[in-house]
C-alpha cells in the first residue's frame, strides 16, 4: 500500500470505531496483565468468565499471593494451560511485590522480565494501561498485515516493525485494536468477509471473496 492508502485504511477503521477498547475486562493495570497472560491460546470471552470471580477476590498482586496457586487454579480451570498460567501469575505477582512495590511497571524491559510475559503481552499492557503507541502482533494482525499488503513479514517481530514504520503517527494509539477487530470479525482466517470489508478497495488480497450465490 502507498502511504496515502495506509492513511485512508486507518481513517476508515477509525470512522467505523472511533474509540476501540480491549475485549478483556479488567480493573487496573495488574488485572489487565493477568487477563492478558490468561488469554494466550484462549478466547477473551472465556477469560472474562473466569476473571469475573477471580478479580472479585484478587485484584492486586498481594491479594493474588494470599489466594495462592491452588486458589487461583480454582477460578481458572476452564482456561487452557491453566496450571502453567497459574504458576506464572503467582510468580509474576511475587516479583511485582518484591521489586516494584506491587505496581505494574510502565517499562518494556521490566515487563518482559516478569514470568510468563513476552513481547506481545508487554505491548498490550503498555498500550491499553499506559497509552503507549505499541502494536501487539497476534495471529489476527499477523494474517491481516500480510494478506492486505499493509506490512508483510515472515515473523511477528518483522510485522510489528513494519507496522510501526508505516502506520501514520496519528493512528498508532489505537492501531492494534482496529487491526485485531478487523482481523477477528472481517478479515477472518479461513474465508475473509470481503463483501463486508470497508477497506476492500485498498487491500492487495486476491482473489477477494464474493457474496454467497454470486458464482
Amino acid at each position: 500500500m502507498t502511504p496515502g492508502q495506509i492513511d485512508e485504511f486507518f481513517a476508515r477503521l477509525a470512522a467505523d470505531n472511533p474509540a476501540p477498547r480491549s475485549a478483556l475486562v479488567y480493573r487496573n493495570p495488574y488485572t489487565l496483565l493477568v487477563a492478558v497472560v490468561l488469554s494466550a491460546q484462549a478466547t477473551d470471552v472465556g477469560v472474562n468468565k473466569a476473571t469475573e470471580s477471580l478479580f472479585a477476590v484478587a485484584d492486586t498482586p498481594q491479594a493474588m499471593l494470599a489466594l495462592g496457586e491452588d486458589g487461583l487454579k480454582s477460578h481458572i480451570r476452564t482456561i487452557g494451560l491453566y496450571n502453567n498460567k497459574a504458576k506464572n501469575i503467582i510468580a509474576l505477582s511475587d516479583v511485582l511485590v518484591r521489586a516494584h512495590g506491587g505496581q505494574v511497571p510502565e517499562d518494556r524491559q521490566a515487563l518482559e522480565a516478569l514470568p510468563g510475559v513476552g513481547r506481545k503481552t508487554a505491548n498490550v499492557v503498555l498500550n491499553v494501561a499506559f497509552g503507549e503507541e505499541t502494536i501487539a502482533v497476534d495471529t489476527h494482525i499477523f494474517r491481516l498485515a500480510n494478506r492486505t499488503g499493509l506490512a508483510p513479514g515472515k515473523t511477528p517481530d518483522k510485522v510489528e516493525a513494519g507496522l510501526l514504520e508505516v502506520v501514520p503517527a496519528h493512528w498508532r494509539r489505537h492501531a492494534h485494536h482496529w487491526l485485531i477487530l478487523h482481523g477477528r470479525h472481517v478479515c477472518k482466517a479461513r474465508k475473509p468477509d470481503c463483501p463486508a470489508c470497508i477497506v476492500r478497495d485498498l487491500c492487495a488480497y486476491e482473489p477477494k471473496t464474493e457474496p454467497a450465490g454470486t458464482r
